[in-house]
């Protein structure tokens, strides 16, 4: 897939100390949502967010000096500077910020149970907390932290290209062919509710869109942004998929789910790498839920969509 100029990130490291401290944030994940023991998930987090401020502490004597002359720079900067900061001047990143605005998202979702159910008070509760998962982030970043670390780059990346639209029509045929085949043969569409009235159809696809959505505001433009400021973007996708193949298990994705999960995780952190378009990698992922849509109310309903799939 053709790559398009992207601004630029600061230099990262190919192998660094940082990494301990960000696994051990993803790893919440699994704590939290396959596990589900909450206190590991705390524990976890806890321990990442104080190795990384002592690995920040530790390399702060190291460039001290080299930012004596930039400290004398501002204050002759005087009330411009100031100026400037009230505005939002994006500040140098920094690991400890960057895992803190991870860490809230996942307390914020683990703080409700993600047992797929179409009822208006779970699908308020879903939706308040999903949407505070990417809101709260995005506002410390914005407005508390005042370093710009999180952005939704609809269009970053231009026209899309013939290639792009080839491989929205083969994720069609992928899905038709390998989502039937999984649900029904594994029974994790159980994990749904059954949806055998127009009402529960009906909110059963605004649920698998709004999720769809919402896992690429969060997985990819939230936690796959913050570490992609830290680490080569092949380690900040495979710790993002951590966290979201995580999520996609306790959603309902069980059994040999992370199979298919793990690589659609590492596929969509590398198009949105690629394309720098957050509409383009929605669209794959709302074609793919089309078809996860399609799947549990043919597997609900013997006999009602059967001309569709071949199971």
């Amino acid at each position: 897939m053709p790559s398009h100029s992207a601004a630029p990130l600061p230099v990262r490291p190919a192998w660094s100390f940082g990494l301990a401290p960000a696994l051990l944030a993803c790893l919440a994940a699994p704590a939290f949502f396959v596990l589900r023991i909450p206190w590991v998930g705390w524990a976890l987090l806890a321990a990442a967010l104080l190795t990384a401020l002592l690995l920040e502490r530790r390399a702060a004597p190291a460039t001290d000096a080299a930012s004596r002359t930039d400290r004398d720079v501002e204050v002759r900067a005087g009330s411009a500077l100031a100026t400037a900061r009230l505005v939002g001047v994006r500040r140098a990143p920094s690991l400890v910020r960057d895992l803190s605005l991870i860490a809230v998202g996942l307390l914020i979702v683990s703080a409700i149970p993600l047992k797929a159910e179409l009822d208006n008070v779970a699908m308020v509760r879903f939706g308040l907390a999903l949407g505070a998962a990417v809101a709260v982030p995005y506002a410390l970043s914005r407005w508390a932290y005042r370093d710009g670390a999180i952005g939704f780059p609809w269009r970053g990346g231009g026209r899309w290209t013939t290639f792009q639209w080839t491989w929205l029509v083969l994720v069609l045929v992928l899905a038709w062919l390998i989502l039937p085949f999984y649900f029904i043969t594994s029974g994790v569409y159980m994990n749904w509710p059954v949806v055998d009235t127009p009402d529960l159809i009906a909110r059963l696809f605004v649920g698998v869109g709004t999720v769809g959505i919402w896992d690429e505001l969060f997985f990819i433009c939230t936690v796959f942004a913050l570490l992609r400021r830290h680490f080569p973007d092949w380690q900040a996708n495979g710790l993002q998929a951590i966290v979201f193949v995580s999520f996609l298990w306790e959603l309902g994705y069980q059994a040999w789910g992370p199979l298919l999960t793990i690589p659609f995780a590492l596929l969509q952190g590398f198009i949105f790498v690629a394309t720098r378009s957050l509409a383009y990698v929605v669209t794959v992922h709302l074609l793919f839920d089309a078809i996860v849509f399609l799947v549990l109310v043919h597997a609900h309903n013997p006999g009602v969509l059967d001309w569709l799939f071949l199971l």
